[in-house]
């Protein structure tokens, strides 16, 4: 069994449940959470995402149940990941892969 892979019981039978995983800096471009690629791997690169809490590389994979934190200048915006593509899909998302827990507008005293 292999360790992206999921196990599930159900009545007597075994079923095996691919969970995909995608790269951060893809996911929050295709997400529309950030508009380039390259600017995700520059706020990863700046310590300004955070997955689960720590400190994520733009190459660390994200899966579904993560959450992301993105620190902008003036807000911060925590999102749950949902859903990360169909196995197969490329490059696709569903229309909403995440769901925003909180945005909130920074003060011009506390801006970083």
């Amino acid at each position: 069994m292999q360790s992206e892979d999921e196990l599930f019981l159900l009545s007597n039978r075994t079923v095996f449940v691919k969970i995909e995983k995608m790269r951060l800096d893809l996911f929050l471009k295709l997400s529309r959470l950030v508009k380039r690629r390259t600017v995700a791997h520059e706020m990863c690169a700046a310590s300004r995402v955070l997955l689960n809490g720590h400190e994520a590389k733009p190459a660390r994979e994200v899966k579904p149940g993560d959450v992301i934190t993105l620190k902008y200048y003036s807000r911060v915006i925590e999102a749950e990941v949902l859903e990360t593509g169909a196995p197969g899909a490329g490059k696709k998302l569903p229309p909403s892969p995440v769901r925003i827990i909180s945005d909130r507008r920074l003060s011009e005293s506390i801006r970083v």
